[in-house]
């Protein structure tokens, strides 16, 4: 209100010419637009601050908080937005638990299927190749003598071994096809991946990069789910991206494990339609993603290549007993 007297007596000196009344609906105008401008940016602020965390926790980053700072306006919302933060945090550890192990009684009774599988291949070799290998065999040992009676006849049972060897080799593929190596058995992630990484690159004529950055020992199910997300990224690299290079990345944030295939191919449209109507490798990375309770992100247009990003949270187990009326926290890295 000083300020305002001030210029009105200022101004009805300067200005005797003007209204006294006009003089002084402009100066209120002038003051309340300053008012509402420092009150509306000091207010888009604090909503940027919240903005930013809201897009952190979307990202997969549930350690996120918002200081309370000396901001009293907005305090009740930023406490209530931790609270809400921490809430979901402690449910969502609970269920990436619970999904862990699911997935690990999965693998048990994969194992006892494996297992039967397995039997099931011996029986088929002993039925199949093994047969064809014995007929191979002896026609082959009696072929000398045969080409020392009828030549013509020797031919005929080269043509035979031939044809017999090429079963044999249809049948032998068929069987293989059916395998699947269980690369991660007895090694850690970063073991089975660089011995795995460049054999597939190599296979499918791909330069392949590897860039692995873990000091944190993952539970068993998440390096199960990364690696299987990573072989259905590479399927999808070789079956469709006509790419020639192709990156992978691993590294761990104190929050968060970050998985990236990347890829130089020819890239495609995020909104067409062959891509709305949905991709089953896809859909499978985003289903495992989800079980581990993180976010994955798909950047690519045509001709710029693919980049797949996976966002996996890590959070701290924390063990409370209690001693002495106190408590203790003893805290494990996952």
């Amino acid at each position: 209100m000083s300020v305002f007297w001030i210029g009105f007596v200022y101004g009805g000196s300067w200005y005797s010419g003007m209204n006294w009344w006009l003089f002084g609906i402009v100066t209120v105008i002038i003051v309340s637009v300053i008012m509402g401008y420092v009150a509306g940016v000091r207010l888009q602020r604090r909503l940027d601050v919240l903005h930013d965390s809201m897009m952190q926790v979307m990202k997969g980053n549930w350690s996120e908080r918002i200081p309370l700072g000396d901001e009293e306006s907005f305090a009740r919302l930023y406490e209530d937005f931790n609270t809400m933060v921490s809430g979901m945090e402690q449910k969502l550890r609970i269920l990436q638990k619970m999904s862990e192990q699911q997935v690990m009684d999965r693998e048990r009774e994969c194992e006892a299927v494996v297992l039967e599988e397995r039997r099931r291949l011996a029986r088929d070799l002993h039925d199949t190749v093994s047969q064809q290998l014995f007929a191979l065999h002896m026609a082959s040992s009696s072929l000398t003598k045969v080409m020392d009676m009828d030549m013509d006849r020797a031919k005929k049972v080269v043509g035979h071994l031939v044809e017999m060897s090429h079963t044999a080799q249809r049948q032998m593929r068929g069987l293989i096809a059916q395998l699947r190596p269980l690369e991660l058995d007895g090694k850690t992630l970063q073991e089975a991946l660089g011995r795995w990484f460049p054999d597939y690159c190599r296979q499918n004529g791909l330069q392949g990069k590897i860039d692995i950055e873990l000091n944190c020992e993952l539970s068993e199910a998440k390096e199960h789910q990364c690696f299987l997300m990573i072989q259905e990224a590479m399927a999808n690299v070789v079956k469709h991206a006509k790419a020639t290079k192709v990156t992978l990345t691993l590294q761990e944030t104190p929050n968060q494990i970050i998985l990236a295939v990347a890829d130089d191919g020819q890239g495609f449209d995020l909104q067409s339609a062959s891509f709305k109507a949905g991709s089953y490798g896809l859909t499978t990375m985003r289903e495992r993603v989800d079980k581990l309770g993180g976010h994955m992100d798909l950047i690519s247009r045509p001709g710029a290549g693919t980049t797949i990003r996976v966002h996996i949270p890590r959070f701290e187990e924390i063990e409370e007993q209690s001693n002495d009326g106190g408590h203790s926290n003893t805290e494990m890295c996952e």
